[in-house]
């Protein structure tokens, strides 16, 4: 593997990223700015006609460096598998979803490996970033890429390197974000530590793929159990009588042994409310219940139903049902500062408000247009009009760029599931979750 060394080293190897999203098309984007030829390999006709015309599909890569790549024939992008031929080094960074019965669904990264064993050749370095449960690049991936004789380690080098990128996170960007490193092989993690090294800060070799994969999966448990334990004290500290963001505000006083996380309306995205049951999953098989996981899941779950009753509780409040009531949702994003609206509690929020009667509108700066219930609809423009005409203002998201003394102003009653109206805590038409 010499010869794949030298490739990095000098910036020759040719890389190809399978899947163009939040993953994928940063990490194209780092390598090809770095030296490196990139190929970029999505099955999205859309997504692949906006990287060509220079337009980024995705928060984390600008319109400027897609330009500027291509214009300098560093970056390409196509459908076809056919690239995989010329690659030195193969990065997976495809979905890793949940089926309807919440296990998980391997179609993608089963799709990339059959594409890759079917092209696959001596001195390839292949890498899994896509998280899934602990075992996947050692029971799946490595018996597939070596059915036609080529051995892992000997013949082609395997990884699994989780993805850890937070979409809008401004203060950590890719290179900031220490990688870990499981290779099958020694020289596997090697090269693997090598390759990442040209375009990451920090990066740290674990001993297999299995280590590499748990360690992704901890993060997100750590998570989930702690937000479903802050949400259910939430759920409680009402009845008491108690402020419970004043509560995490003493409590993070303590300089050692707390870590502040904060109630809200529910998770999103993919990564918190998908990797920890990829682990329960896997623990299923070996005989063991992760009732940690299970209880955090469904403490998350009802969250939007406990901010409908809060909700209901308002406008009774002010002698209104839901039903007939107008409410503006602020922010349908699954968190601050991005579009991306997968699993965003806040569509679990409105649709239970819709089937109650309650007339829904939306703003959110990033989300201009979304679909529920079989319905698209528009995102309003957020002026005194459309605050005024509204019985209530919910607030799901804490998207950073909405004016919100202007919603404070002009608002009858605001439910803010984010506390992200701390400053104004004076106001009477504030209520906080």
């Amino acid at each position: 593997m010499n010869m794949l060394e030298k490739k990095i080293k000098a910036a020759d190897a040719r890389i190809a990223v399978i899947g163009l999203g939040y993953v994928g098309l940063p990490l194209a984007v780092a390598f090809g700015k770095a030296g490196f030829h990139v190929t970029g390999i999505d099955v999205s006709p859309k997504k692949l006609k906006e990287i060509r015309s220079g337009k980024t599909p995705v928060i984390g890569v600008t319109d400027q460096e897609l330009k500027d790549l291509q214009k300098k024939k560093r970056l390409d992008v196509m459908p076809e598998y056919s690239a995989l031929k010329t690659a030195d080094v193969i990065i997976i960074c495809v979905p890793t979803p949940l089926s309807k019965s919440l296990d998980p669904d391997m179609s993608f990264i089963l799709a990339a490996a059959s594409a890759i064993a079917d092209h696959l050749k001596k001195g390839q370095l292949i890498i899994l970033e896509s998280t899934t449960y602990p075992g996947t690049t050692e029971e799946v991936l490595q018996p597939e890429f070596e059915k036609k004789g080529l051995v892992a380690g000997r013949d082609f080098l395997l990884c699994f390197s989780p993805e850890r990128i937070d979409p809008g996170n401004k203060r950590f960007e890719l290179k900031d974000i220490p990688k870990i490193v499981g290779g099958v092989t020694a020289e596997s993690s090697r090269l693997g530590v090598l390759l990442y090294q040209q375009i990451i800060s920090k990066v740290m070799p674990v001993s297999s793929p299995r280590v590499a994969e748990m360690a992704k999966l901890l993060e997100n448990t750590f998570r989930i159990v702690n937000i479903g334990l802050v949400n259910e004290l939430a759920t409680v500290a009402k009845d008491l009588n108690i402020d419970i963001w004043e509560v995490i505000d003493a409590a993070s006083t303590k300089p050692f042994g707390f870590m502040p996380f904060y109630p809200g309306p529910g998770i999103g995205g993919h990564c918190i409310g998908v990797d920890p049951i990829y682990l329960s999953w896997k623990a299923k098989f070996h005989g063991r219940e992760l009732r940690f996981i299970e209880l955090a899941r469904q403490m998350n779950s009802e969250m939007p139903e406990f901010v409908v009753r809060r909700a209901s509780e308002i406008l009774n409040d002010l002698g209104l049902a839901v039903k007939g009531s107008k409410i503006l949702m602020l922010g349908i994003a699954y968190k601050k500062d991005i579009e991306d609206t997968r699993e965003s509690p806040a569509f679990a929020v409105l649709e239970r408000l819709a089937k109650q009667g309650a007339e829904i509108i939306y703003h959110d700066p990033y989300v201009l247009n979304a679909q529920w219930n079989g319905t698209v609809k528009s995102s309003s423009k957020l002026n005194a009009k459309t605050l005024k005409s509204a019985d209530l203002v919910l607030i799901t998201t804490d998207h950073t760029n909405i004016p919100y003394d202007i919603v404070v102003q002009h608002s009858k009653v605001i439910l803010d599931t984010r506390n992200v109206l701390k400053k104004f805590s004076g106001h009477k038409n504030i209520v906080r979750l």
